[in-house]
């Protein structure tokens, strides 16, 4: 029996569990040594700090008593102006983008919330691919919207359909959003396929809503180019973009994030913004606002260094383990232990061997970790906080678990 003497909101009890507590709850019993630490792959956290040019502004902008006041609702202008700039690097330099589309946030997941709040309420609808991204599901379920379940699969590469999407849209509907590169499958959906569903959402007079925290990650060039607006509609009439600082810059702890939308929908997003969050942090914003342009090699590197940890992860994986999709921060895998839910495959790699992932179950629709719709034995890892020589350890435990957990092995 509760010792509370008042009740907790209903909406916020028929939420979901924050999925990483309960992950690292499995690894508690695990016994690290130095010869056998405990290799987590469940977090999307960068693995390396930020550059230092970055850390000692940021040193000097948390010390300066002028940065402790408030900032306007949409952000120091500053960084919206170099983010203005900066769309032109990563879009190209067609793309009609201007500081007064850009809105800053406390970190990416409230940068959705403030979207999601601007454009629907409580009763309403919004289609979400599955696997989804467990904080949009749970913000919505929150909020009182239903999720609706764009149902993704392996043999496709994880890739959304737009005919599928087309076929759920009611008049409930407010929303469709997109992740990508996507998390948790890592599959990067391409330029042509964004610009279908833009076509789809513009068509039934809905926002796309495009969460792109890991579009720097993207190697083979522009991510789309919406933003060009080479369509005979204007992005501004349908595309809210989110984006994070905290993959990109090695900054998640400081909470920065943004929305890029026409500032027709600004008041609305200020709105909210102004009731959760007053304004963003202030010192990061200045610590990044000049330094943007010059942090793009780092940035680089980065997308590099990762791109390769994935080609290492893929050769080093045990052959029984099958990739569906992978890119940016994240690896999707197929474990080979037959009629086996993921869910109780990670609690085993964590509690026994010291490897730290999260099922399939905890991206979707499903009770205690365990997925629904033919999902269950698929895990995700990220590659991202781990070293190479971290990635083949976790791919010799792999092999390891395949005898030691006793359960029968897919052909």
């Amino acid at each position: 029996m509760s010792s509370l003497s008042f009740r907790v909101s209903p909406l916020i009890q028929s939420t979901s569990k924050p999925p990483i507590p309960q992950a690292y709850k499995w690894a508690e019993p695990y016994k690290a040594t130095p010869s056998r630490p405990l290799l987590d792959m469940s977090q999307g956290v960068p693995g390396i700090p930020p550059p230092k040019i970055l850390l000692d502004a940021l040193s000097r902008s948390s010390s300066d008593p002028s940065t402790c006041g408030y900032v306007p609702n949409a952000g120091e202008p500053a960084l919206c102006q170099a983010v203005a700039d900066e769309m032109k690097l990563v879009y190209g330099v067609k793309s009609d983008v201007t500081s007064e589309d850009v809105f800053i946030t406390a970190g990416c997941n409230l940068a959705f919330t403030s979207a999601i709040m601007a454009v629907a309420q409580k009763g309403d609808e919004v289609i979400l691919p599955v696997p989804w991204y467990f904080n949009h599901e749970m913000t919505l379920t929150m909020l009182g919207i239903k999720p609706v379940c764009l149902q993704t699969s392996p043999e496709l590469g994880f890739q959304p359909s737009v005919s599928d999407c087309a076929k759920l849209i009611t008049p409930a509907t407010r929303a469709i959003v997109l992740v990508t590169p996507n998390n948790p499958t890592g599959a990067v959906y391409s330029p042509s396929l964004l610009e279908a569903f833009a076509a789809l959402a513009h068509a039934h007079s809905l926002p796309l809503i495009i969460d792109e925290t890991y579009r720097d990650f993207i190697t083979s060039g522009p991510p789309h180019k919406l933003f060009a607006s080479e369509q005979n509609w204007s992005w501004r009439q349908t595309v809210i973009h989110l984006f994070s600082f905290s993959k990109s810059y090695c900054i998640p702890g400081h909470r920065l994030g943004l929305v890029v939308s026409a500032p027709e929908l600004g008041s609305a997003l200020c709105t909210a913004l102004d009731n959760i969050q007053i304004c963003a942090p202030r010192p990061p914003q200045l610590a990044l606002a000049p330094l943007l342009p010059e942090l793009r090699p780092f940035v680089k590197d980065t997308a590099l260094a990762i791109e390769a940890r994935h080609k290492l992860f893929k050769q080093c994986l045990p052959p029984r383990w099958h990739i569906g999709s992978q890119g940016a921060y994240y690896a999707f895998v197929k474990h080979p232990f037959r009629g086996v839910d993921s869910v109780h495959v990670c609690e085993r790699l964590a509690k026994e061997i010291g490897v730290v992932t999260l099922p399939a179950g905890f991206f979707g629709p499903g009770e205690g970790g365990n997925a629904e719709g033919g999902m269950g034995r698929w895990i995700r890892f990220s590659v991202a906080n781990v070293n190479d020589e971290k990635v083949k350890r976790v791919c010799e435990r792999l092999q390891e678990s395949e005898s030691k957990f006793g359960w029968e092995l897919a052909d």
